[in-house]
């Protein structure tokens, strides 16, 4: 171990083994540099425990014995996500994920937080393990916008509740940004239900479960329909149908990297 640790330092070659770690979306920098720590993390067979150590392409590497498969470029995607379908890479019950729908991407990409199975919208999905890890992080405070559709008239003081801030049963809700909106229509078979809609603009910066659908049942309004139209820098627009993807711009990548201190 203590070899193979000098060898790889010496040459100063390669990327450090918590960064490719990280990278290939095992953990964040800081999770992964504790596996490292543990004892947890191989190259070539060897156990590392060195932070410094660099690990070449060429390398083999495996956090508690499985193999950690390696990209050498990232790659980042904005997905028009369906209802009825879950954010995740598999599902045991056979329901059609958000990776199904990209089956023709080359490598594997994994979402960036998770959007209900009854809420459409954007959602991003990367290899960057790192952006990853810091645009879930509440830290960071990554603003997330939604089109909200209520059975209204929404009263003002409801408005004023959302704004102020939700208690729910994990605590109270950070404030909310909350917009009336108008000349946006419902789908047809929402309007077929005879019952008036209201549409809302809310923008969070949270990332409880269920959060948004939580705030407006508690108010007395519950979510007919629900779509995430913004996600930090990153905006949904109208060019974009339903179940498409399409990547990332280097501009686009550039300021959702910056927003997290990147």
């Amino acid at each position: 171990m203590v070899d193979h640790e000098s060898r790889v330092q010496e040459k100063g070659d390669g990327e450090r083994l918590q960064k490719v770690l990280a990278q290939a979306g095992v953990a964040s920098r800081r999770h992964a540099e504790q596996l490292i720590l543990d004892g947890r993390v191989t190259v070539n067979g060897d156990k590392i425990s060195a932070l410094g150590t660099k690990v070449r392409i060429q390398d083999h590497i495996q956090v508690d014995g499985h193999e950690i498969y390696r990209t050498e470029s990232l790659h980042y995607y904005l997905l028009n996500k369906p209802t009825s379908v879950i954010t995740s890479v598999s599902d045991p019950q056979g329901r059609p994920t958000v990776v199904d729908l990209m089956k023709d991407v080359p490598i594997r990409v994994y979402p960036v937080g998770r959007l209900d199975y009854d809420t459409s919208g954007l959602l991003v999905l990367t290899n960057d393990g790192e952006l990853t890890h810091r645009l879930m992080h509440p830290s960071f405070g990554v603003e997330k916008t939604y089109r909200v559709w209520v059975k209204g008239p929404v009263g003002i003081n409801a408005l004023e509740t959302l704004r102020q801030g939700v208690f729910l049963e994990d605590g109270i809700t950070a404030p909310a940004i909350v917009e009336r909106v108008s000349g946006v229509s419902s789908e047809t078979d929402i309007n077929s239900r005879g019952n008036h809609l209201e549409v809302l603009e809310v923008t969070i910066h949270e990332g409880r479960n269920r959060q948004i659908r939580r705030m407006f049942s508690t108010i007395g309004y519950p979510v007919v329909k629900l779509e995430r139209i913004r996600f930090g820098s990153l905006l949904l627009g109208n060019s974009l149908s339903t179940g498409s993807y399409r990547i990332l711009t280097i501009e686009e990548v550039r300021e959702l990297r910056s927003k997290v201190g990147l």
